[in-house]
């Protein structure tokens, strides 16, 4: 019966990728025609940003988040994305690519992205785009700190953002909170003082904005906020804030656990109204330029914060409260205020993106457009509804994500110096429909042993379609 259920996800994942394709070559087809009309794009990504810090989420009492409620009631809002590794700079790899941190060579931070890999950036550029890019890259070979050198990046390691770029490698480093330093495409410093990051980095995008286009564009503004300022170890809001939210509300997967959430939740809540009120300018100035009826606006993150309640630090885990991320597309082809609840991965942003804007989707590409899911009922009840989740730096793990369980295995050896393992344990597995914060690890449990043999064989298989060779899982017996 297991056998016949994973061929059947097998088949679905296929059917998936066929009607994908299809809608794809489809508009690749219409493409000249069309082009004159092709929508401009903006990604606004901000780090580390829980899910359930989305108002329009509805699970959080204590967010403030108007302009990205309304970002959700005008586009869609897929409520069960995940990130396919809950890292800083593999998560941003695996989202310009396409492909899984493994395949693009930045299976940690600190490691140069590919350069021979297509992008959302080369490929759109290819379509007649300009690429721009504001903020934190993390996607440049360095050292500091694992997090990327200082300084200007050079031209061949911006993944393709060759028009507007205004950035830093490892701004968590060049700046702080009311300082710092980010550098254009010629290397030269632009400085700020006095001015929340936000707001600075959201002023450089107003810029850009108001400025005169003669081509579809891209841009991607990549904030630091809500994650934490490295050298200071805590979150910062912008002054006064952290006051307002100092008795918030404490989601039920931190307040079961010790960790430092309860320092610094206040400038967490802080910093997530900041990004909204981000969001909200830059919409304005759409409308204003009367660019907002032709252009996508995704909002995403490239992890979540678990606040030092499932390890030692922020991410680097496969629990909701690493993975689950906000991730909401309004513009053509998103309208009407959906909600989607299939299981995506942020490895499907950049296929969905370029077949959004006609654009054929480079086969070398794992993910899969998640646009046939909002228009075609077919392609719903084929879509397959699991994820594979890479896990680097904290441990070697690989997971897999459903509708109804996380399945987790790591190397025992502890070794984190190989992008992957040979031979993994059971490690972690969690029932979604019955916990959903994750607070009981059912692995080896005898009455959940029927499923995590079917999740271990579904694991295999995205395990061999990432490219790495089939492993040895060995299970695991606490409760025999």
């Amino acid at each position: 019966m297991g056998m016949n259920r994973r061929n059947f996800l097998l088949g679905t994942a296929a059917a998936a990728a066929s009607l994908s394709q299809a809608a794809t070559t489809a508009d690749a087809q219409a493409a000249p025609a069309a082009s004159k009309s092709r929508p401009n794009i903006v990604i606004y990504h901000s780090d580390q940003f829980r899910w359930d810090f989305l108002g329009a989420n509805g699970l959080n009492g204590s967010t403030h988040t108007p302009n990205l409620d309304a970002l959700a009631a005008v586009g869609t809002n897929f409520t069960h994305a995940v990130t396919n590794q809950p890292v800083c700079a593999p998560s941003r790899s695996v989202l310009l690519t396409g492909r899984y941190a493994t395949e693009t060579g930045v299976w940690h931070n600190g490691l140069g992205m590919r350069q021979d890999l297509p992008t959302l950036a080369t490929e759109l550029r290819r379509a007649g785009y300009t690429a721009n890019y504001i903020g934190k890259w993390h996607l440049a070979p360095g050292s500091k700190a694992d997090g990327g050198g200082d300084g200007p990046v050079a031209a061949e390691h911006r993944g393709g953002f060759l028009d507007l770029w205004e950035a830093a490698n490892a701004l968590e480093f060049t700046t702080h909170p009311y300082e710092g330093t980010i550098w254009d495409r010629d290397g030269q410093p632009i400085t700020y003082h006095d001015e929340y990051r936000v707001d600075f980095l959201t002023d450089r995008a107003e810029r850009f904005l108001r400025q005169k286009h003669n081509q579809p564009f891209l841009l991607m503004i990549s904030q630091l906020e809500p994650h934490q300022q490295n050298d200071l170890n805590r979150m910062v809001g912008p002054k006064g804030s952290a006051a307002r939210f100092i008795n918030a509300y404490v989601p039920p997967d931190l307040r079961a656990f010790p960790g430092d959430w309860h320092q610094q939740l206040p400038d967490y809540y802080g910093s997530c109204e900041a990004i909204d009120t981000s969001v909200g300018r830059l919409r304005r100035v759409l409308e204003e330029q009367g660019l907002a009826e032709n252009t996508l606006f995704v909002f995403t993150s490239d992890h979540a914060c678990h606040f030092k309640t499932r390890n030692t630090e922020y991410k680097r885990s496969t629990h909701n409260s690493s993975l689950r991320i906000p991730l909401v597309i309004a513009g053509p082809g998103f309208e009407a205020g959906r909600q989607m609840q299939e299981i995506v991965g942020i490895i499907d942003t950049t296929p969905t993106l370029l077949e959004a804007a006609g654009i054929a989707v480079p086969e070398s590409m794992k993910g899969h457009s998640i646009l046939p899911l909002i228009h075609d009922a077919q392609a719903r009840a084929a879509w397959p509804n699991r994820q594979l989740i890479q896990t680097s730096e904290y441990m070697t793990g690989r997971a897999i994500r459903t509708r109804d369980f996380t399945y987790c295995i790591a190397d025992p050896t502890g070794d984190i110096s190989s992008p992957s393992s040979s031979n993994y344990h059971e490690y972690q597995m969690y029932d979604q429909r019955n916990d959903p914060y994750e607070l009981v690890n059912v692995v080896g449990r005898q009455e959940y042993r029927a499923q995590a043999e079917e999740l271990r064989g579904q694991l295999k298989e995205l395990i061999a379609v990432s490219g790495e060779p089939e492993p040895e899982i060995v299970p695991a017996r606490l409760y025999p």
